[in-house]
């Protein structure tokens, strides 16, 4: 048996088209055999490292021509012999699970970089690739004051109290004003199809019931019974009811009005775009009126809404609902229900909300993101997004900004 001798070059410089081609082919003529390779340009900087294996008699040629390519290419090479046993241990680790850190905010400093890498550290996880997502940052501070700020770290291993990390980082989010995603990087994680979404407080900057209550002149009885609702402390139901009651003898002809000057959500537009074209099926699932869920839909092109219906008789609200109330043990029913007539697995569904009665929702879906929520509502779920719009959305699903922007028909 022929000996073997396992090596890994690491060539770093300026990037130029052709490099990777070129040191490969040498590999290829030598008969070499790739058995890990990575590359990563930062700033048209270049950094490939390339683990190949070769017999003894020709490691040496290989060498000397890798060297001289990399000369004539005007970048630089380093070889260093990578032991059997090392191999061996470092194909033992790729059995072990992997994560999906990704963490965004309006800017990222080294501080939030560092913090989170401690911790990564500290469960004794190996980082095994970093990207960013989002497009380049501007020098100036106040040149872009809704920029966009995303780093994603894949990490390898089984942290030590996975519970502990993630208190970890939710204390982190809270006290840097940066938010932090930790997903198990499996099968489902890229190929989510059908994303749910709360409307009032999601994706829309208000509570139209709110809205409706200032036309009818009884906008602070009814906030106050939002708010408790919202906080977990009156059950939804009866705080429907109650501010729904409220609300008797509103001329419908508000409605509209209401509709048209709507405060939406930063990113709202963009994430739909994304998710349009990817191939998403999109719901609104909300607490409030189906009026405005289809508004939105028509303007945005959900696919799907649920909401509650207004009893209006002779052209006025009558202070009461038909039929069920989407509350939110409907919304988790309606997430599974919309996820079988699709036929996705619901490990691939998504749900985004900010209120209390969003929590059943947020916790049956594969992916549940509590977007600039409650107190109890961020203490609860797994994900959620405070420092930037809907389309931070789009990052915790692994999408950059370069593909975001390229692909546009």
């Amino acid at each position: 048996m022929e000996d073997i001798e396992l090596i890994l070059v690491n060539i770093s410089g300026a990037d130029r088209p052709g490099v990777t081609s070129a040191l490969t082919d040498i590999l290829a003529r030598h008969e070499a055999s790739i058995l890990d390779i990575g590359q990563a340009d930062i700033h048209h900087s270049l950094s490939l490292g390339i683990l190949f294996r070769t017999s003894s008699d020709r490691s040496g040629d290989i060498m000397k021509d890798l060297l001289f390519k990399c000369y004539e290419l005007s970048v630089a090479i380093r070889f260093t012999p990578v032991s059997l046993e090392a191999y061996e241990e470092w194909v033992g680790r790729q059995g072990k699970n992997r994560w999906i850190i990704t963490i965004l905010g309006r800017r990222l400093t080294a501080r939030h970089i560092a913090a989170v890498t401690d911790e990564i550290a500290r469960q004794q996880l190996n980082i095994d690739g970093i990207q960013r997502l989002t497009g380049r940052q501007p020098l100036g501070e106040d040149e872009e004051p809704r920029s966009k700020s995303c780093v994603e770290f894949s990490v390898r291993g089984n942290p030590l109290d996975i519970t502990a990390m993630r208190a970890r980082f939710l204390e982190l989010s809270q006290k840097e004003e940066f938010d932090i995603s930790l997903q198990e990087d499996n099968v489902f994680r890229r190929c989510r199809r059908l994303i749910c979404f709360d409307m009032d407080s999601t994706l829309i900057e208000t509570e139209v019931i709110d809205e409706l209550a200032d036309r009818a002149g009884v906008g602070p009885q009814v906030r106050e019974i939002t708010e408790s609702a919202m906080r977990g402390e009156i059950d939804f139901c009866e705080s429907f009811t109650r501010r729904v009651a409220l609300l008797k003898g509103l001329d419908v002809g508000v409605m509209r009005d209401i509709a048209e000057h709507l405060p939406i959500t930063e990113g709202l537009e963009r994430m739909m775009e994304v998710l349009k074209r990817t191939g998403y099926k999109t719901a609104i699932l909300s607490g409030g009126f189906t009026y405005f869920g289809n508004f939105l839909k028509e303007r945005f092109g959900f696919d799907y809404v649920y909401a509650n219906e207004l009893e209006i008789e002779n052209g006025h609200l009558t202070g009461r609902f038909v039929g069920d109330i989407v509350d939110g043990k409907r919304k988790a029913e309606l997430l599974k229900i919309i996820a079988q007539v699709e036929k996705i697995d619901i490990a691939q569904t998504i749900a985004v909300g900010d209120g209390a009665n969003d929590l059943p929702m947020l916790s049956t879906a594969g992916l549940g993101i509590a977007f600039h929520a409650k107190p109890k509502v961020k203490l609860t779920a797994r994900q959620s997004i405070s420092t930037i719009g809907l389309d931070g959305v789009l990052y915790f699903l692994g999408f950059k900004d370069s593909f975001i922007t390229d692909n546009r028909n």
